[in-house]
């Protein structure tokens, strides 16, 4: 095949390519973040201080810290995952242990997974089984042949192809991915419902060659898309960092600002004729000639650091509206701030709403993966996943002190009372079982007595 036909890419590839290059580097920050070039370059400066700008830059990494804390609340409760028949499978605690074939549980490569959507948009997932012929189940056993999973991640599926269906549903027919790459091979391997195709090209070639055909056993492509949000164009997903990204770039720049305004501010710049003698440190001297003229003396260009604390105010506006974008102000909160609860409640409503999103997502994909699974080991998937509905993302300190407050308002009922003895309770506590417990003891001493109250007198009637 031609160089041409296999390097050839999706429109879309096209269109969101540079974007996902951004976003990886965006995510990763240190080297990868620098070698992109973000900053931006002052007019007449040269490469060499362009180069050492870059190198004395930090790089305060919001888009890592987004993503990581959403993974964090998306899998801090593990799915649940009902296998049906597939349960008596001997092939599936394998596959549940070592899903890649390379060490990794499928738990930790769903992880990864998310983790790449949220930076991506979407990523890919295969489900392949090596290409061995074994001749009983026992053998495919001992030999580990068994469906295993592959991760890529978009700009290595370069092109693809939906078709609609009869009854209306769009299904995979033509995938071409670039499986690998170094200094002298890359190889692709392109799938249709009929065959597999491997083509190995070389890097300074312009004709590659097919390594291996094989025809397609399931007749379709075991290929999942793992969506982060769901965008118009099918293949293409929405990335959680589309606008922290550039909030993170213009922190970047500002950082810079403030590096050269802090050492310039300190160094200041030595105004001289070449015959002056002068060195640079704090507290060196500048030998001046004696018939120097009077006009031409040495002075020093200082620039003012006034301009620092306005820096410093645009930053942490910058941080602010990334904080209001992701819906993560008081979890990413690190300085005590006047919040309402209903500001609080809100807040966290939005950030469960996302992650919920999020969750019924990778319900779907897995679910469309565990068909695959079946599909290799000719059985049908009867099974069910589900990830959590609700992340339960509530500010509880301020709940306590809330239930402490209304404790100590002295209304007189012991109901109320034990009501709310009962919730402080369950905030503190995390076994279930243990709550049980309290509560029944809190319903046993539930006496007005018990809560430091004293119960009126009954009224007496006089005699007449």
């Amino acid at each position: 095949m031609e160089r041409d036909d296999l390097v050839k890419t999706h429109k879309q590839y096209k269109l969101n390519d540079k974007k996902w290059d951004f976003f990886i580097r965006s995510y990763y920050g240190g080297f990868d973040y620098k070698m992109g070039g973000y900053l931006t370059k002052y007019v007449l400066e040269r490469d060499d201080e362009y180069e050492d700008r870059l190198a004395n830059t930090a790089i305060d990494n919001h888009c890592r810290n987004i993503v990581q804390v959403y993974s964090s609340f998306l899998f801090r409760i593990p799915p649940t995952r009902e296998f049906g028949s597939l349960v008596n499978d001997q092939a599936l605690d394998s596959f549940l242990r070592d899903a890649d074939l390379d060490g990794r549980s499928f738990d930790s490569i769903m992880k990864e997974a998310q983790v790449y959507s949220s930076v991506y948009g979407h990523c890919w997932m295969l489900l392949d089984k090596p290409p061995v012929e074994a001749k009983t189940r026992a053998e495919e056993l001992g030999m580990e042949i068994r469906p295993y999973l592959s991760i890529f991640t978009p700009e290595n599926i370069y092109d693809w192809k939906f078709d609609r269906m009869m009854n209306g549903r769009y299904e995979l027919s033509y995938l071409k991915i670039r499986e690998s790459y170094d200094n002298e091979f890359a190889y692709f391997k392109i799938w249709t419902r009929e065959s597999i195709k491997t083509y190995k090209l070389p890097i300074d070639d312009d004709k590659g060659t097919l390594v291996e055909e094989m025809s397609n056993p399931l007749g379709k492509i075991p290929a999942v898309i793992l969506y982060n949000q769901r965008s118009p164009e099918r293949g293409v997903g929405i990335s959680d960092l589309s606008d922290v990204a550039e909030m993170q770039k213009a922190i970047y720049n500002e950082l810079s600002e403030i590096e050269q305004l802090i050492r310039i501010s300190n160094h200041p710049s030595l105004v001289k004729t070449p015959n002056v003698q002068a060195s640079a440190g704090a507290g060196s001297v500048v030998q001046i000639p004696e018939d120097l003229n009077p006009a031409l003396k040495p002075y020093q260009l200082q620039p003012s650091g006034a301009n620092l604390d306005a820096i410093m105010k645009s930053i942490n506006t910058k941080i602010e509206s990334i904080d209001r974008m992701t819906h993560m102000g008081s979890v990413r909160a690190t300085a005590t701030g006047v919040q309402s609860g209903v500001a609080l409640e809100t807040e966290f409503q939005l950030l469960n709403a996302r992650l919920s999103e999020k969750g019924d997502l990778l319900e779907l994909a897995e679910e469309q993966l565990w068909k695959f699974w079946a599909m290799w080991q000719d059985r049908e998937f009867d099974g069910e996943i589900k990830y959590p509905d609700s992340f339960n993302l509530r500010d509880w300190t301020s709940d306590l002190q809330y239930l402490m407050t209304a404790k100590a308002s002295g209304i007189r009922s012991s109901t109320f009372q034990q009501e709310i003895d009962k919730q402080i309770a369950s905030q503190v506590i995390d076994d279930d079982e243990v709550i049980n417990i309290i509560h029944q003891e809190i319903e046993q001493n539930a006496t007005v007595g018990d809560f430091g109250l004293t119960e009126p007198e009954p009224a007496t009637i006089p005699e007449v």
